[in-house]
């Protein structure tokens, strides 16, 4: 057993490099591509799906948002002006719906996956934080 809050202490430190480097993401994908970090994540499940597509209820869970939140989410990826994304309606089960990635999204996903590995590597490099956060880790399993 842990003393006192150790665990739980352990666990901030982590939550706490999380965060940080979760904003610093936001920050470079919204500054260079103009999408936020959810948007990303959208982009990520749907290029990586089998057929490029996904339902919405699976792309909700992936990503962790509500299903108004991710179908307002997919919405603004599918407008015009963004074009990243597709709906179209399953052919087997007409209330199943689809969302898939354009050429568009393709190359917007490229281009925002090559600045979410810079900023990781920048930022896990920087000060020892993957050290750190290994040591925290192997501290947490304890």
């Amino acid at each position: 057993m842990h003393c006192d809050n150790e665990r739980l202490d352990l666990w901030l430190s982590i939550s706490h490099i999380y965060s940080c480097i979760n904003d610093k993401l936001e920050q470079a994908l919204l500054k260079q591509c103009n999408i936020s970090l959810k948007e990303f994540y959208v982009l990520k499940f749907v290029s990586g799906s089998a057929c490029k597509e996904l339902r919405l209820q699976q792309l909700q869970e992936m990503v962790g948002l509500s299903q108004s939140a991710t179908s307002r989410l997919v919405d603004r990826m599918e407008a015009p002006h963004v074009g990243a994304l597709e709906r179209h309606s399953c052919a087997n089960d007409r209330r199943g719906i689809f969302t898939r990635i354009t050429h568009s999204g393709e190359q917007k996903y490229q281009l925002a996956l090559t600045i979410v590995n810079q900023v990781l590597d920048a930022e896990l490099q920087q000060d020892g934080v993957l050290k750190e956060l290994e040591i925290l880790i192997k501290q947490l399993q304890k």
